[in-house]
């Protein structure tokens, strides 16, 4: 975040220049497909295309020689798993603005052989507003390639059909934020048409969809690995009771056309009541490891519970035998509760179970969306089974091996590396808020975020699927004219926003551009942020601040969302940012203007002496500043530039000495929480030179997260998300203030490395570039640092020294 509001003049003259270019060439046709796929056309069971959860099987049986290379090309609606001979080949597609669809494209390789082969493709259809897929017209398009030729194509050639009847469909919705859950019924043989052409199916009637604009992937594919348990935790027994009261969320009570799904009457099954009729019998702790404990018998009403280390995301497996009809569920959670997994108790807003009905036989099952967690809990209700080979298969973004660090302690070790798995699971197509509980494209926790892709990967290609995202529809169905949605790809049937969220949009356009993003991106959302400024003009006062804006005010997760009628301070300082980003961009002066004096109004107002008063309220026509003080709001202030130590010496001393992890002091100023008020902080103590003070606060902040889960949280306790990609901002600071890569131009292409005085022997690190990196290595004794430094071609370097040492360069 350092030097956010600061380019050079020369440099931002030349990036608008190349804008202005930019713009006056003729934009692209949006859905031109030529050249993603040959043949196939979009397909569904006729007259079904808008039927709530509804699952249907495509098998396509094709031909390949000795040395033919064969390419699978697919995207859907909703949601689709893919399987050649049998084999799992992927899940997808990677998500995209209303009516636009990513193409995904595997190379299949050792998966097919001479002669038949067969293509099974799952697709499920869910037709309901989320805040991860979205309400459109279910169907395929799928096209097999052999040496480039057209072998199987949706539509026109190949692809039978028939409804996967095994998934029940009427059944409750997994979240509020996210679609229906799984429930299955099943019998032995359920999955043999994937691998079997003679096995029959009950076809049913295809025809063929709307034309549908078609996007390449641009990301990378996730490389679905099989994660294992390490340990199974423990084993017991479960009892049936009668809850005096049964929770009931708003993902079953609110069904309405604004929250579509199965109403409660409507259901076929309901696990999340079900759940509540089963506690812990008996409990014993086993701790053994996982592959010393092959194959587990499971009698009626036992469980066990693994343990998988650390938090993950992905898909849940098992091969599970049933030797009588049984009954049982895939129940499971980030952390245990008591001892056990009880996410009613932990977090009652999602359906953390699956479950399944299986007659008699052998079952290879795996679930066909993903979920997160540390600790999975196989309950058997009833029937007598077998347990074996348990497995996540990792739904994440692939590691970039030249990502690393290393350094004499080991807490900050553990916290790079939470880092890195939490930005993994929450990148795999947009920037998501967790991986589990939603999996939403969350503005603002996706501007941290998007900043760990160039550093974790090198490139910004999430970054530029997202904001594509955002520049794609013409319009935003259900909100106001100019305003744009709180998290994309999502429906808001509710009309609900967050305008702050908005203003961050701006200023995270504004950090892709630094971070050297696509220009023609950045131009094609000029329109798009000239229309929101115009719609928040509309709420400035008298004084060119915004005074009640409409919906949700969201400042952070903390008091200080009490705080915000009529005219809130820390959304008018954001408000001065977004102004000053959008300046910079498009080389708007006016804006530069408005910007300051929204900030010099802030600092009139809000200061109250001691600290930024949170609000003002209207009463009888006149504004009047509040005593409503937060601790967040004084690090909008320093992160926004309203403040610096140098403006507000003696606030600059209270927060950095008395406010912090360890705070005591000034009971009036309500707490800040993970997000954002303690990322700010880390944020402006970096800016501001502080690297000891920061790396302490990092171990005092985050260690006992990292230890917990090997993850990144939402809040500062455990009730809600362990898993928030805002979080892995936390590696950028490692990064920075820690290993010592300062600051990378990318578009001056200047490393600056700075060495600073840290309780810490050695540190050694490298960050991606491109398909590069910059690798930096030092270690400390007395007053000498010695240090390598290793750089991609065509950087230059500067060196700074703040630290009380000498340094030398190694050359290795």
């Amino acid at each position: 975040m350092r030097n956010i509001l600061n380019n050079s003049v020369a440099a931002r003259i030349c990036f608008i220049l190349f804008l202005l270019a930019i713009a006056a060439l003729p934009a692209p046709a949006a859905g031109l497909t030529t050249a993603l796929v040959q043949k196939a056309v979009p397909v569904w069971a006729a007259g079904r295309e808008k039927e709530m959860n509804l699952s249907l099987g495509f098998r396509g049986v094709f031909q390949t020689q000795r040395g033919q290379a064969a390419r699978l090309k697919i995207t859907a609606s909703s949601l689709y798993r893919v399987f050649i001979n049998g084999t799992f080949v992927g899940s997808g597609p990677a998500r995209a603005a209303h009516g636009y669809f990513r193409v995904d494209e595997y190379e299949l390789g050792k998966l097919v052989k001479t002669g038949e082969n067969i293509v099974a493709v799952e697709v499920a259809g869910y037709n309901v507003n989320s805040f991860y897929t979205l309400d459109q017209p279910s169907f395929l398009l799928a096209e097999v390639e052999v040496d480039g030729k057209v072998a199987l194509a949706t539509g026109s050639k190949g692809f039978d059909a028939f409804q996967l009847s095994e998934r029940v469909q009427k059944t409750e919705r997994y979240s509020f934020q996210r679609p229906f859950t799984e429930y299955y019924r099943m019998k032995e043989g359920y999955d043999r048409w994937r691998n079997s052409a003679g096995t029959p199916l009950t076809d049913v009637k295809l025809s063929v969809q709307p034309k549908v604009h078609l996007l390449p992937r641009n990301v990378l594919l996730p490389e679905f690995n099989i994660i294992r348990p390490v340990s199974v935790y423990a084993k017991g027994t479960m009892k049936k009771i009668i809850p005096d009261n049964y929770h009931k969320d708003r993902s079953l009570t609110q069904i309405s056309p604004a929250l579509k799904g199965y109403t409660e009457a409507e259901l076929e099954v309901a696990p999340s009541q079900r759940i509540q009729e089963l506690v812990t019998d008996t409990r014993e702790i086993m701790n053994k490891p996982a592959a010393a404990l092959k194959t587990l018998p499971l009698k009626a009403h036992g469980f066990y519970i693994y343990d998988f280390g650390i938090d993950y995301s992905g898909f849940i497996g098992a091969t599970i035998t049933c030797k009588s009809p049984a009954k049982l569920y895939f129940y499971f959670d980030e952390l245990l509760t008591d001892g056990d997994v009880n996410t009613k108790q932990r977090q009652g807003d999602v359906n953390n179970k699956i479950g399944y009905e299986l007659a008699p036989g052998v079952y290879d099952l795996e679930t066909f969306e993903t979920y997160t967690f540390k600790y999975l809990k196989i309950i058997l209700m009833e029937g007598d089974c077998q347990i074996e080979k348990v497995y996540l298969r990792e739904f994440a973004y692939p590691e970039n091996k030249k990502a690393t660090f290393q350094s004499s302690n080991f807490k900050l070790n553990k916290i790079f590396d939470a880092a890195q798995q939490t930005f993994r699971q929450n990148a795999v197509d947009v920037f998501t808020d967790c991986p589990g509980r939603e999996r939403a494209g969350w503005l603002c926790d996706s501007y941290f975020t998007a900043i760990m892709e160039k550093e974790f990967t090198g490139k910004s290609a999430i970054a530029y699927n997202f904001y594509e995202n955002y520049a794609l529809p013409e319009t935003f169905k259900d909100l106001p004219d100019g305003m744009i949605p709180m998290c994309y790809p999502a429906d808001h049937y509710d009309g609900n926003f967050i305008p702050n969220w908005a203003l961050w949009f701006i200023v995270q356009v504004d950090d892709y551009a630094r971070r050297g993003g696509d220009p023609a991106l950045i131009s094609r959302l000029k329109p798009r942020i000239e229309k929101l400024l115009r719609y928040f003009s509309k709420f400035e006062n008298e004084d060119g601040l915004l005074e009640k804006l409409e919906k949700w005010i969201f400042v952070e997760w903390s008091k200080a969302n009490d705080f915000v009628n009529d005219v809130n301070y820390p959304s008018n300082m954001l408000y001065a940012a977004a102004l000053d980003a959008a300046a910079r961009l498009y080389g708007n002066p006016d804006w530069e203007q408005k910007a300051e004096n929204v900030r010099q109004a802030v600092l009139r107002q809000s200061f109250n002496g001691d600290f930024f008063v949170d609000n003002a309220v209207r009463e009888n026509g006149k504004l009047n500043v509040t005593e409503n003080t937060t601790e967040v709001c004084q690090y909008y202030a320093f992160f926004f530039n309203i403040a610096t130590p140098e403006s507000h010496p003696a606030l600059w001393k209270k927060l950095v000495t008395e406010f912090g992890p360890n705070r005591r002091a000034y009971p009036s100023v309500f707490e800040a929480n993970a997000f954002i008020g303690n990322y700010l902080r880390m944020a402006v103590l970096s800016r501001y030179g502080l690297q000891s003070q920061l790396m302490l606060e990092i171990q005092d902040y985050f260690y006992s997260m990292a230890d917990r889960t090997g993850t990144l949280w939402e809040n500062m306790h455990h009730y809600a998300s362990c898993n928030h990609g805002f979080a892995s901002y936390i590696g950028h600071l490692l990064y920075s203030d820690v290993l010592g890569v300062s600051h990378i131009d990318y578009t001056g292409k200047e490393i600056t490395i700075r060495f600073t005085d840290l309780v810490l022997d050695s540190c050694s690190g490298a960050m991606p570039i491109g398909d590069d990196a910059v690798a930096l290595k030092w270690t400390r004794s007395g007053n000498r640092i010695d240090y390598s430094l290793k750089t991609p071609q065509g950087y230059k370097v500067k060196i700074e020294n703040r630290s009380t040492a000498e340094i030398r360069e190694v050359i290795e």
